[in-house]
């Protein structure tokens, strides 16, 4: 078939007319690390004033924010025997629910009211429509993933702890929180991609020894075998201090974001945490930065983006803390 100038200038408009191919789809995330609402924060809270006012624009400018929950909220239950134990009044739902989209229950002081507290939190952050994970009425309800659908991507949220004690890990019919053990953090990871076809995992670890600046070896070990398993990206939590950063096979692990909103500390690593924004599309991470939160006596954060923070996607393979 031949074509003349009319016919080919036709097709040329034709062309430019056409629409182009629609982009892969993006979504942004943000983590948080330990959110303690008691005490100070609790005070701040009760006294009408929002603690996480300084970062309330960061946080709205993501498809979906999480944050670790490192206190019970209840008016149940008795405090358990150990050094520090942490039940925020309900007042503070309001505030959490405001600023963050689900919240990670993994952690050392979930269980610090004992079961019948953990119980009624459970309750109350479902009346809020506040989903959470990484803990739950049984075993197989604490591993169940959290599944989120944004874009029409499908990500999966897990939580585990791995700092003691461990008698608060759910049992097959008692509540608690999903206890890290390697082959059933792998196994999850797997089910999550092959069963509830997600196609993003992100696991966030409670894990690490604390006011350690850097990540001991089984926390590298475990991080390279979840994204082997098929994560996504690895977050952790849980020190007190931000620790390394390494990118693994293009996917970067953060071991600890530190702190976020938490009073009781004096040492300056303690009082300063990071906020992880990741943007990813179905294919995984396309960029990430994190941002500095400095931590006021009263357990209230604000950004200070003069502090430079790991961001990127091709940092070194391990970044010590940077505890300036």
């Amino acid at each position: 078939m031949k074509f003349d100038t009319v016919h080919i200038t036709c097709l040329v408009l034709l062309a430019l007319a056409a629409p182009a191919p629609s982009a892969e789809p993006e979504i942004r995330l943000v983590f948080v690390g330990d959110v303690m609402l008691a005490d100070g924060p609790g005070k701040v809270i009760q006294r009408g004033d929002d603690p996480l006012a300084a970062f309330a624009e960061i946080l709205a400018d993501a498809d979906y924010t999480i944050a670790n929950l490192e206190c019970v909220i209840a008016t149940r239950g008795e405090a358990v025997k150990k050094p520090w134990t942490f039940r925020a009044h309900p007042r503070t739902l309001p505030v959490l629910k405001k600023h963050f989209d689900a919240v990670s229950l993994a952690n050392n002081h979930t269980g610090d009211f004992g079961h019948e507290a953990f119980l009624e939190q459970l309750e109350l952050l479902s009346a809020a429509g506040l989903p959470a994970f990484g803990g739950g009425r049984n075993r197989a309800e604490a591993h169940r993933p959290l599944m989120v659908e944004l874009k029409g991507i499908r990500l999966a949220l897990l939580g585990y702890n791995e700092f003691r004690p461990r008698s608060f890990e759910a049992g097959e019919a008692t509540p608690g929180v999903a206890w890290s053990v390697d082959e059933r953090v792998v196994a999850d990871i797997t089910a999550a991609r092959r069963e509830q076809r997600a196609d993003l995992v992100i696991p966030f670890m409670h894990w690490g020894r604390e006011h350690e600046p850097t990540p001991d070896d089984r926390q590298r070990e475990l991080a390279r075998k979840m994204i082997d398993a098929g994560a996504s990206v690895v977050v952790g939590g849980h020190p007190h201090c931000t620790q390394g950063m390494e990118v693994y096979r293009d996917k970067p692990i953060v071991y600890s974001l530190g702190n976020f909103v938490f009073d009781g500390f004096k040492n300056p690593e303690a009082k300063r945490g990071w906020v992880l924004r990741v943007t990813l599309s179905r294919a995984g991470v396309v960029r990430w930065e994190t941002i500095v939160a400095e931590i006021d006596e009263e357990g209230v954060p604000r950004p200070n983006r003069q502090e430079t923070s790991p961001r990127g996607g091709a940092w070194p393979r391990l970044k010590e803390c940077d505890l300036r």
